[in-house]
């Protein structure tokens, strides 16, 4: 995901040859959900969803039919919960209503209060049962299904679910642990186009309605299940091992969009070459009117309508939501303190296939600008771990910290356990976790099998400690014994960081030597037959921290 183009945000540019990548830091955002995410029902493991939407041009109220199949995972369950935001206080504009609830074609009770539909089944349900619930409802979305128009004036509607704004809409557990298969049928005025995850099954008109059904035998996330419905003007760019790659775009911005969304295709082989094979049935990266610059929806990603349309180069941005469809919807994070297990990969994968594309000189600028942000967020907030269980709502989490941040830990993994064994180890997590929920400890542990290392305090000073080293190092030349005499000493308030750091000793010709940084302050002895002109820290980008040198 990218940022907020509303204002919530400060976005900053970084350029790449023509190239913008979008970063973002949160500025005083509030939450868009009512009330955080909390963990989903205990015992309730929900299978499938199948949601039958129609929508109107007359106005925003719609109609919805949810089945819901549901499986009880252990105890007993005498009622299944669900969310669905309903209306504040009473009847009024916004929120959705119920007007019946049935199992095996009898009517169930329940109860929508505060948000939840609380349904009673005729008796209760022990494990390993399942059972499958049909739920009407109607109403004017609060949030989560963006109905508006677009950039032309024209009318859309826009699945907007991240973090947890699919409960304004649909009848979902909406929490990204609770995984399942969905399918999208969806009755509009005829003129529209639909796009939503997974395969088309079937598109039908009869008079001035049509009914467009799509559908995705992966399990899903409830963030990253969405409807767009447009005029679209629809293109496929290219077959890639068997999965079209489209390109939907307001028909009034084909040319740029098509052309800026058509660089999807080395992108998705690049992914697949490194990670494996793409997980859905299509990659349609589509225009829409969504609230981010980017939203990785699960095989239908949607882009914010002013970037396809400017008609710059967008490569960053869909590398980045391109690499989601691996690692945040294929492989989701546990709960939203790993929420570096998406924005960091994404981030970091944009800048591997920038490396692949452009050279290595592009991944080190890119490194370096988000070691940059880095540094800025923890001034402001020094005590904030890269694993942080503190948020009240999961959008305090979108700062630099699991984009950036995040980033720059699997570009230290990287290095300490060798590039060949990185790539190993990703291809390993995600076929260990794939349709799973993973945790920062389900990362480690693959990459300490792949690797043979014991990486548990890696993984602890960067994931659960705060802060970076702020590395001040002196240096002297011994004429004598023909070295340098090298002081590198950890200023931070935090406890000091083990790590090894590269030092380039300049003169005639530069060379680099590897030092252990194990402890607030260390002196080390590097080989200087004659007295160098400089060294530099950290010259080939590869650790975390700030870093100065002087001559004693």
């Amino acid at each position: 995901m990218h940022d907020d183009l509303r204002g919530r945000w400060r976005t900053f540019l970084l350029i790449f040859g023509g190239s913008v990548l979008f970063l973002v830091e949160m500025v005083g955002a509030q939450p868009v959900g009512r009330g955080p995410a909390t963990r989903p029902q205990p015992g309730l493991d929900v299978q499938d969803y199948d949601f039958h939407l129609t929508l109107a041009d007359t106005t925003d109220r719609i109609s919805g039919r949810a089945t819901v199949r549901v499986r009880i995972t252990n105890d007993t369950l005498t009622a299944v919960r669900l969310d669905l935001v309903g209306p504040p206080g009473g009847p009024s504009a916004s929120g959705m209503q119920i007007t019946a609830v049935s199992a095996r074609g009898n009517a169930v009770p329940y109860r929508h209060t505060n948000d939840i539909l609380r349904i009673r089944p005729e008796k209760a349900l022990a494990a390993g049962q399942e059972r499958t619930l049909r739920i009407q409802y109607e109403g004017v979305p609060g949030d989560g299904l963006i109905i508006g128009t677009n950039r032309h004036g024209d009318r859309t509607f826009f699945g907007d679910n991240w973090p947890n704004r699919a409960r304004h809409w649909l009848p979902v557990v909406d929490h990204l642990a609770d995984k399942a298969t969905v399918e999208f049928r969806v009755t509009a005025p005829a003129e529209y186009e639909v796009v939503s995850n997974g395969a088309l099954v079937s598109d039908s008109t009869t008079g001035p309605m049509r009914t467009i059904h799509w559908r995705t035998d992966v399990p899903l996330p409830p963030k990253v299940m969405v409807i767009g419905v447009a005029d679209f003007a629809v293109d496929t760019v290219a077959t890639v091992d068997g999965v079209p790659v489209q390109s939907w775009v307001y028909p009034e911005d084909r040319e740029a969009g098509v052309r800026d969304l058509g660089q999807a295709p080395p992108i998705l082989r690049f992914y697949e070459e490194k990670l494996g094979p793409y997980p859905y049935e299509k990659l349609a990266n589509v225009q829409s009117t969504t609230r981010y610059g980017g939203m990785e929806n699960a095989s239908a990603i949607f882009y914010g309508e002013e970037a396809v349309a400017d008609d710059k180069n967008d490569t960053p941005l869909l590398a980045h939501e391109i690499a989601h469809q691996w690692y945040g919807n294929t492989v989701t994070e546990a709960d939203w303190p790993h929420l570096w297990l998406s924005e960091g990969f994404a981030t970091y994968l944009t800048g591997l296939y920038l490396e692949h594309a452009r050279g290595p000189q592009v991944l080190r600028r890119f490194m370096e600008r988000a070691r940059r942000r880095v540094v800025r967020f923890q001034v402001g907030h020094p005590n904030t771990p890269l694993v942080d269980t503190t948020f009240t709502d999961p959008n305090e989490l979108l700062t630099a910290n699991p984009y950036q941040k995040g980033a720059w830990v699997l570009h230290m993994l990287r290095h300490k356990v060798g590039t060949e064994t990185f790539w190993e180890g990703l291809r390993a997590y995600y076929e260990r976790y794939r349709n799973q929920n993973a945790s920062t400890s389900d990362l480690r542990r693959v990459m300490e099998d792949v690797s043979g290392q014991d990486l548990k305090p890696f993984f602890e000073q960067w994931t659960r400690q705060a802060g970076h080293p702020v590395v001040e190092g002196t240096w002297r030349h011994d004429a004598a014994a023909q070295e340098c005499v090298v002081t590198l000493r950890q200023a931070q308030d935090a406890a000091p960081f083990s790590a090894s750091i590269d030092v380039a000793v300049s003169g005639d010709t530069t060379r680099t030597e590897k030092l252990a940084l194990d402890k607030r302050e260390v002196q080390r002895r590097i080989a200087c037959p004659q007295a160098p002109s400089g060294l530099t820290l950290d010259p080939h980008v590869r650790l975390l921290g700030t870093f100065s040198t002087s001559r004693e």
